[in-house]
């Protein structure tokens, strides 16, 4: 329902979701997502301390690692207060501006992780099909043009669209489907024409994600084609070895990220239940399964934590 201010200014409540028909069960619900949420915050903190403490990691594929990890905890900590606060308190009204605001960061920081991906693929390129070049070409500057290059297309591209929504009146209940706000999401309660803010979005997306899975693609095909043609099946199974965190880091973002793009575009009148697991698991699994995946299919961080943790206990022994 939205109100007219003392400076003529539109003020709209907006109304976050939880879990539609087992509100009795969201205290009970909360204690799980509390635990995924301080496991995923837990576990990219490990991440960013062994590769900010282990010399044998300061390299631009750990640094890399580093900052999907940093982006991993924005997310959380963007939609961790939002989603404890309906499960715990039933607190599901959200202001315009604090709703604006974390879907700017929201859509930001998962534009960024999409752009810390591609830089990922272009470092495991390089290293398989240039390997001689490699410390020529992934220079610290290198890796610090990449991110920076990443975060500002997120920020720059992001910007319009809030400014954009507060635009439009907002009529009828308000009522988001998630514990959090999501563009398309609030822009489907918008009164008046939104054509114009519907196709930014769309060219938002295709500027991003969808040139960020070509290029990942055309880097794995490129990758592939050059495994081929080594002689050795060790040398393959090696080389391929350090691409499969990358790949699985891939799959656990994009499969939830596309999924639920998909089904705010072309399924208006699907159950509310899939839009919550769809959502949770877009913002919630992929910060709590990226250290998991790096933690047990990395060999060079299982070394480290091993490390950290021998040094650990030789301390408390002592």
């Amino acid at each position: 329902m939205a109100t007219l201010n003392s400076s003529n200014t539109l003020s709209s409540t907006f109304y976050l979701t939880g879990i539609p028909g087992y509100e009795e069960f969201h205290h009970w619900i909360s204690i799980p997502f509390c635990v995924l949420y301080l496991v995923g915050i837990m576990g990219n903190c490990t991440i960013l301390h062994i590769v900010r403490t282990d010399a044998r990691l300061h390299e631009p594929m750990y640094y890399f690692l580093a900052m999907l990890s940093l982006t991993d905890m924005g997310l959380s900590l963007s939609t961790m207060p939002s989603v404890l606060a309906v499960f715990w308190f039933d607190a599901r009204h959200v202001g315009l501006d604090a709703c604006l605001t974390q879907m700017f960061f929201i859509h930001t920081l998962s534009s960024v992780e999409s752009g810390v991906l591609v830089a990922m693929a272009f470092d495991r390129l390089v290293a398989i099909c240039a390997p001689l070049n490699y410390t020529r070409i992934l220079t610290h500057s290198t890796v610090a043009c990449l991110s920076g290059a990443a975060l500002i297309r997120g920020a720059t591209l992001l910007a319009p669209l809030p400014f954009f929504l507060r635009t439009f009146p907002f009529c009828g209940a308000n009522i988001l489907s998630h514990s959090y706000c999501y563009y398309p999401d609030v822009l489907n309660l918008a009164c008046g024409d939104v054509s114009f803010s519907s196709a930014y979005g769309l060219v938002f997306v295709l500027c991003t994600f969808a040139v960020d899975v070509v290029f990942i693609i055309t880097s794995y095909m490129k990758i592939l084609g050059t495994i081929m043609k080594l002689k050795t099946q060790d040398r393959n199974w090696r080389s391929l070895h350090t691409c499969a965190c990358h790949i699985c880091t891939v799959l656990v973002f994009y499969l939830p990220l596309i999924s639920l793009a998909v089904l705010h575009r072309y399924t208006r009148d699907a159950s509310p239940i899939l839009y919550t697991t769809m959502s949770n698991a877009y913002l919630l699994m992929t910060p709590l399964l990226n250290p998991l995946v790096y933690s047990l299919k990395s060999q060079q961080i299982q070394a480290a934590l091993r490390k950290r943790f021998w040094v650990q206990r030789v301390i408390a022994g002592e």
